[in-house]
């Protein structure tokens, strides 16, 4: 089979290969293997091939964390072959390849609703955004969410999210053509990032677009002046949600801020809840697949790319230069 692997970490560009007859992954009794239909990229996937992720598979291993598969061996998980399903591939032998190994425990149906591309990209983020807005900030109908990076990967699934649970979400993107997706995505106000390259300027635009009261939730996947920013403008009782630190600097709380303006930071490491309270997991994809199959959430797929350009994408993506999601098809 065809097969992306790492042998030595570093940039995408020249870590990755891209091996013809690589030998198909052979499952314990707690795997089964799946014949992939579609490979999401996410930006972990990037971090793993660099070395840098808090994951270190070994050497060699193959990229590719959330993907769309076919069963190709149950083994004892009680599905059956040919079952479509979507969820986490299991380390090593990731999906950026014709097949993949993973735990029958964290995978789900695939939505009929959603075609193979977009039913791939509807794990990672879907899940990261409901365990993060409902689990961990409890967001509630009519409050003000505020997501940064909204017309990523992760961003765009957290509008998508706040609008089906009511809020008014403001969010934050990039430039015009990232401005213009968040709305198509259901932002009620966006705020153009490059437009205020001063601080101050942002912050005064971000209260603007979140009202007297504030953001009673902020969704930060990026960090740094982001996170800065949403102290300015989190409401009283506010809950600032840590998703990630796409900017590279991992800003630190002021507790005594916090104190003053009775805020909360809370941080979201989705991954460690598939191990420590799976019913969340669980809890989150019903909740999910109903939201799918009403329609009000539908994954936003920005690209489409062969299993030979998979470089092609991850290299785009790490350099935040993709909007939505990226997925890559054998």
């Amino acid at each position: 089979m065809r097969a992306w692997q790492v042998h030595e970490n570093g940039d995408p560009a020249t870590a990755l290969r891209l091996s013809e007859d690589v030998e198909k992954p052979t499952p314990n009794q707690d795997q089964i293997l799946l014949r992939v239909r579609a490979c999401a990229l996410n930006f972990p996937d990037a971090l793993l091939v660099q070395g840098r992720y808090q994951e270190r598979p070994p050497l060699p291993f193959t990229p590719g964390i959330e993907l769309c598969g076919e069963v190709a061996d149950p083994g004892t998980s009680g599905l059956t072959v040919g079952d479509r399903v979507v969820g986490g591939a299991s380390l090593p032998h990731g999906a950026l390849a014709d097949y993949a190994l993973a735990d029958p425990r964290l995978l789900y149906p695939a939505p009929p609703e959603l075609d193979d591309t977009k039913a791939a990209a509807f794990f990672v983020a879907y899940q990261t955004g409901w365990v993060g807005l409902h689990t961990r900030a409890h967001l509630r109908p009519g409050e003000t969410l505020l997501v940064h990076a909204a017309a990523g990967g992760v961003g765009s699934a957290a509008i998508q999210l706040g609008k089906a649970a009511g809020a008014r979400v403001v969010g934050v993107a990039g430039g015009p053509e990232k401005v213009r997706i968040a709305r198509e995505l259901g932002a009620d106000e966006v705020i153009d990032r490059l437009a205020y390259p001063a601080q101050e300027d942002f912050v005064a635009a971000l209260k603007e677009a979140c009202g007297k009261r504030g953001a009673d939730v902020v969704y930060d996947p990026v960090g740094g002046n982001a996170f800065a920013a949403s102290t300015k403008v989190v409401a009283f009782e506010g809950r600032i949600v840590i998703v990630g630190f796409t900017s590279g600097d991992m800003a630190k709380a002021a507790t005594n801020h916090a104190l003053v303006k009775n805020y909360s930071v809370v941080g979201l490491h989705w991954g460690l809840y598939r191990s420590r309270r799976p019913e969340v997991v669980h809890e989150a994809a019903s909740a999910l697949a109903e939201l799918a199959a009403k329609g009000a959430i539908d994954p936003y797929v920005s690209q489409v790319l062969p299993l030979d350009r998979a470089v092609e994408g991850l290299t785009a993506l790490a350099g935040g230069a993709t909007t939505g999601r990226v997925v890559i098809v054998p």
